[in-house]
């Protein structure tokens, strides 16, 4: 299992925000690319893969986002049929189906409750897991020892969080860089989870 989590201080906190220019809504367009590349292989959807959304924008920040789709059973009743084409009427959805107090799924497999980026990292963290942070300045990932089921965190094109802040997030993760280049937040996605692949495949 790998698991990414995306932040975005600006992508929207409430379905009514969500407007038909993807851009013009806190650059959620950002976020539906991360979500493909997280996901989407040629005819093929990912099953060892889970993403985590923070969204820190407009009204009622934050939302935490899980989205682990589920390939099994019958479409409508066990699972929907997440497609390129869909994915952002899936999270105006769950947006709308936030319940205060609540971790709320949505549809089989999705997700939704107020919860902060360091919360999340702290809490998994806590639970043993190896968090890795997306930082220039990081190892190389090529030559890092990644250790098992790891959780990779990036943000958009605004940052992550204040300096304040990040260097709590760096306390519990270890950072690591894909390069000396800055990449958008889905192509890193596809380069981690490319070399994720690799790594796999030597094994085999």
């Amino acid at each position: 299992m790998r698991e990414f989590i995306y932040y975005s201080r600006t992508a929207p906190t409430a379905g009514n925000y969500v407007k038909e220019d993807l851009q013009a809504s806190g650059r959620l367009d950002i976020a539906i690319h991360s979500v493909i590349a997280a996901f989407f292989l040629s005819h093929q959807i990912r099953t060892d893969t889970k993403l985590h959304l923070i969204f820190a924008g407009m009204p009622t920040p934050p939302r935490h986002l899980e989205l682990f789709p589920v390939t099994e059973g019958k479409t409508g009743e066990d699972k929907i049929y997440l497609n390129k084409k869909n994915v952002a009427a899936v999270i105006k959805k769950m947006l709308y189906k936030y319940r205060e107090g609540k971790k709320n799924e949505v549809f089989p497999g999705y997700w939704i409750e107020k919860k902060g980026l360091l919360e999340l990292a702290q809490e998994l963290s806590d639970k043993g897991r190896n968090l890795y942070l997306l930082d220039s300045a990081g190892e190389d990932i090529r030559k890092l020892n990644i250790k098992k089921d790891p959780i990779f965190i990036l943000g958009d094109q605004a940052g992550l969080l204040s300096s304040k802040e990040y260097k709590r997030l760096k306390k519990v993760c270890t950072p690591v860089s894909i390069g000396k280049r800055t990449y958008f937040a889905s192509q890193t996605i596809v380069v981690v989870n490319n070399d994720l692949d690799r790594r796999e495949d030597s094994k085999n």
